[in-house]
Order: structure tokens, then C-alpha cells, then sequence
């Protein structure tokens, strides 16, 4: 850690990124295996399963890893809180504790110089990928999920957080074949990886701003269809205790549409609404965006604080001789 000092001159300590670069092996592998397709060949089912696991698993990382572990946006029972957490790291992102923890942390400081992933602070490619392996990262910081963190077998999955893609992906090469699991398994979790990380990297720069929020969030109608409805970033960041993060009729959440169908079948309930206050402040908006705020740069602060230390008078040692 090394200190910097903020615009009222008063010492914040923020961390030096220091990234694991060994630990990418397997997040390289993975890529690199995906281009395996074009030595087996793309069957009909193996493009069907490719599909289809991009958008049953980004349902698991919106509805399951965001919407709930993260959130707490709806209730369920035990048993199915169990199988979200199972889904949603069939995608190969960390244990549901893992995601909810950084999740939380990164709303706490959101766009400021302790933000787990800025890409105002720390460019796109930092804030895109590079984040997860950074060391301060590897952990599950236990104490922004307590709710969360006594339940023992979400433990379990967190520390075997591998076990759910090992299984998917065996299964598929049993069921599929080569092709299935190069094109359909390895192909799709390529996709699947982009696709949520651009909700980190470019909901953050491209998109309109309904809100004025303490971030640089945006809402993106493209990002949105990518994400079955996380690109309505802006909407989220200024309201993130809704289910729905499409607010309006016109701003399509495919993974509240299914949460909603897993309410009327009884396996999710109380599932959290847009109070009219949230609506009536949107609508009186009429259209315009709302400005940026003005954030502590990480560059500003540890610029300022060199500048600091370079006016900071020296002290000087007089020496006496005598005879």
C-alpha cells in the first residue's frame, strides 16, 4: 500500500496493483482451446449447444451471481439458492461468495481509487479482465458476505468454485463430442467472458446517463441485449436493489422477464420493484442526460502526493568544528 494524498490534503491509502500474471495460464488456455473448433469442424448441435450455454449461463451470472448473491434483489429456498450458485459458476467466473464479494466492493467505491475494477481509474484492459488476477484479488473478503457465508455449502462450491464447468464440460464432450466441447462448451465460455466484462469495462464509457450517480455508469441498449438486460448500468448504479434493471417498459430485461416466470412457478419470490419515486425522477429527466461527476483520479492523487514530498522542505544539518 502506499499512501496519496486526496484533494483536501489528508492521507488515503490505496493499493499498488500488482498483477499475478502466472495465474492467466488457465484463462489463456481456455481461449486457446476455443480455436479447437476449427480442427473438429462446427456441427449443427455443437451451434445449437454454443448458443444456447452463452445465454441459460449469463442468465446464471445476471440473475444468480448479480440479481441475487451480490444484491439480495429476490428471495428463494435454500435448495435453490444451492443450484443458482451451481449455474452461475458453470460460467468459470470464481464461487458465487468470491463474485458477490468483489461485486459489493466495487459498489461501495465505485469509480473511486479503491474501485476493484475502473476503467476511469485504470484503463480499459484493467478494468475488462486484468482485475481478476490481480494478488489483492484471489480472495473472498468473507466480511461483505456474512448473510451469505454461513451457508456451508455455498462455501463448499466457493472453494471447489472449478467442479460446476468440469462437470458442464464433461458432460458436453460425453454428449456432443469434440465438437460440442470445443465449439459448443469452450467457444461459448470465451463469449460468455467478454460478454460480462463489458459491463465493468464499457457500460462505464459508452451509453447515455439517466441519473446523476457518483460514478461514470451508463445505460447501453447494445450492452443490454448482450447481457439479457445488464447494460441498463446506469439505472442499476443509482438504484441497485431492484430486480429489474430495465426500468421502463421499453428497456428489455430478459433476466427479469425469467425471474419473473420463476416467480409464478414458485421458486423465487418477493422480487424487488422500482419505487414510483425512482420512475417519477427518470421521467422528469425528459431525455437529458445527466453530467459526469467530478472523481479522484488515482493519477491526480499519487501526482499530487509526489508533488508533496517534492515541497517538503528538507532538513539540514549544520555541523560545528572546534578546535
Amino acid at each position: 500500500m502506499e499512501a496519496v494524498s486526496d484533494a483536501a490534503g489528508t492521507a488515503s491509502a490505496t493499493p499498488a496493483r500488482k498483477i499475478g500474471w502466472a495465474g492467466m495460464a488457465p484463462f489463456i488456455l481456455i481461449h486457446l482451446l476455443a480455436l479447437g473448433a476449427f480442427w473438429t469442424g462446427v456441427t449443427a448441435e455443437a451451434a445449437i449447444c454454443c448458443v444456447a450455454l452463452y445465454f441459460i449461463r449469463m442468465f446464471g451470472v445476471t440473475g444468480a451471481y448479480h440479481r441475487y448473491f451480490s444484491h439480495r434483489t429476490y428471495r428463494t429456498s435454500r435448495v435453490f439458492q444451492f443450484f443458482l450458485a451451481f449455474l452461475a459458476q458453470t460460467s468459470a467466473q470464481r464461487g458465487a461468495l468470491w463474485w458477490a464479494s468483489h461485486h459489493r466492493h466495487h459498489h461501495r467505491y465505485s469509480d473511486q481509487p479503491e474501485d476493484t475494477h475502473s476503467v476511469a481509474q485504470d484503463g480499459f484492459w484493467y478494468s475488462h479482465v486484468l482485475w481478476i488476477f490481480e494478488d489483492r484479488n484471489q480472495k473472498t473478503e468473507l466480511k461483505y458476505i456474512p448473510d451469505l457465508a454461513r451457508f456451508p455449502e455455498l462455501r463448499f462450491l466457493d472453494k471447489y468454485y472449478l467442479l460446476p464447468p468440469i462437470m458442464l464440460g464433461t458432460a458436453i464432450f460425453f454428449w456432443l463430442g469434440a465438437s460440442g466441447l470445443f465449439f459448443g462448451f469452450f467457444v461459448s465460455t470465451v463469449l460468455l467472458w467478454h460478454g460480462t466484462f463489458t459491463i465493468n469495462s464499457l457500460s462505464h464509457v459508452f451509453g447515455k446517463r439517466r441519473f446523476a450517480t457518483t460514478d461514470n455508469s451508463r445505460n447501453n441498449w447494445l450492452l443490454a441485449i448482450i447481457t439479457m438486460g445488464e447494460g441498463w448500468h446506469n439505472n442499476h448504479h443509482h438504484y441497485c436493489v431492484s430486480t429489474r434493471q430495465g426500468f421502463y417498459w421499453y428497456e428489455y430485461d430478459f433476466t427479469y422477464y425469467i425471474l419473473k416466470v420463476l416467480s409464478w412457478m414458485g421458486l423465487v419470490w418477493k422480487l424487488q420493484p422500482v419505487p414510483a419515486k425512482v420512475l417519477e425522477e427518470g421521467r422528469a429527466r425528459g431525455g437529458q442526460s445527466a453530467p459526469l461527476p467530478a472523481l479522484n483520479l488515482r493519477s491526480t492523487l499519487e501526482a499530487a502526493s509526489e508533488m508533496a514530498s517534492l515541497q517538503r522542505p528538507v532538513p539540514v544539518r549544520i555541523s560545528s568544528d572546534r578546535a
